[in-house]
């Protein structure tokens, strides 16, 4: 179908992604308040991540399993719902391992979303269109970005970090209920892990390049924007209320940055947007782990204005490898690892190094193995996208 006849169905596809995303890094901006108020180091509050991450990584292995007996559509409507429960969970936990409970499920009803998500927006527009419609969906973390610090702060005007994260857990039940009654899109079965659509994905060199690609475009958004209200409370003393404000500033440009990138994708192809996104974000990551003092504000803001335009050329290249019946596999193989990594494992590393060395050494080191992905991107192949 056309892209603009569809444009509705796709915004509502990115509002509950919205809530998706905002779920999981909505801990970034309150962690300075949550560190504070459970005597955490900075390893522990970077762990919060790692186990989210973990639930991630479980639910997306098995996604195509639930999809492929409940439809998409129904896997969405069940991932905004459980998302809101969950989040509901951590805020009445009164203990850590109650809270790192929590988490898991957290991560464990995200993490279905996201395949069922790209399989139903890919088959309501064209593949000439996927750039432009991964683009729309891609405004759900962007925009996440920029409000998740905003809607923290205002809410801890009246509430603790509890109340924050009910009131979204409150949000995305809501959601998931209007889309259930008024959504349209993915009344179709997805299609389970199996050995022949692995073995297809396995022996395209391209879906491993593609592996390490979303750890590493992951890691230059998610990644760093989880520890950074805290590294520049903790490193550079900034107050948390304007740090968080920065933080939420910085990521404006990424709701325009993200659209354009839809349009360069379908123009220039994957390979060519992927090289330059990682060059650009791996060298502004660097510095960001290296500058002091008035430098700091500006590579903030810089740094994320590329990095955010990986994933409208990521997801197309992804969902161009292998046939229209297994894109959820692609992507349900794809990004758990990276996830982790990128979202896990990165921001425990950072909190490691904040422990042991400093916040900016961390970062820099994750800037460095950004840059080094320009080189695969240079190795990235893929077929053109065909129809369902």
């Amino acid at each position: 179908m056309g892209f603009l006849s569809e444009f509705r169905n796709l915004l509502f596809l990115a509002a509950i992604f919205l809530i998706n995303f905002m779920s999981r890094i909505t801990f970034g901006p309150l962690m300075p308040q949550i560190e504070a108020d459970l005597g955490l180091n900075h390893a522990a509050a970077g762990s919060f991540f790692l186990i989210i991450s973990a639930g991630y990584f479980i639910s997306l292995l098995g996604s195509g399993f639930i999809s492929s007996r409940i439809t998409h559509r129904s896997t969405i409507i069940i991932s905004a719902v459980a998302v809101g429960f969950a989040l509901i969970g951590v805020s009445l936990s009164n203990g850590i391992w109650q809270i790192r409970i929590s988490l898991l499920f957290l991560g464990l009803a995200a993490g279905i979303y996201l395949p069922s998500g790209i399989a139903t927006l890919t088959a309501l527009v064209k593949p000439e269109h996927w750039g432009k419609a991964v683009a729309v969906h891609e405004l759900a973390p962007n925009v996440s970005f920029v409000i998740a610090p905003l809607v923290a702060e205002a809410l801890m005007q009246w509430f603790s970090w509890h109340g924050v994260l009910a009131c979204l857990g409150g949000a995305s039940i809501l959601l998931g209920l209007t889309f259930a009654r008024a959504g349209k899109g993915g009344g179709f079965y997805g299609e389970a892990p199996n050995m022949t659509s692995l073995k297809s994905l396995f022996r395209v060199p391209a879906f491993w390049i593609m592996v390490v690609l979303f750890s590493l475009g992951i890691s230059s958004t998610l990644g760093i924007y989880t520890m950074l209200p805290l590294y520049l409370v903790t490193e550079h003393g900034i107050e948390r209320g304007w740090a968080n404000t920065l933080v939420a500033l910085s990521r404006v440009s990424g709701i325009i940055m993200a659209l354009a990138a839809g349009f360069i994708n379908d123009r220039l192809g994957p390979k060519r947007t992927l090289s330059g996104v990682f060059v650009i974000t791996g060298s502004l990551t660097i510095l960001l782990g290296m500058v002091k003092g008035n430098w700091i504000p500006l590579i903030v803001f810089l740094q994320p204005v590329i990095a955010v335009c990986f994933f409208p050329p990521g997801f197309a290249a992804l969902s161009s490898l292998g046939p229209p019946s297994a894109r959820n596999v692609a992507v349900s193989l794809t990004v758990p690892a990276a996830f982790v990594i990128g979202g896990g494992a990165v921001p425990a590393w950072i909190g490691l190094a904040g422990d042991v060395a400093s916040f900016g050494l961390g970062i820099a080191t994750v800037g460095g193995l950004i840059l080094m992905g320009a080189f695969l991107a240079f190795m990235l192949r893929v077929e053109p996208a065909v129809a369902e």
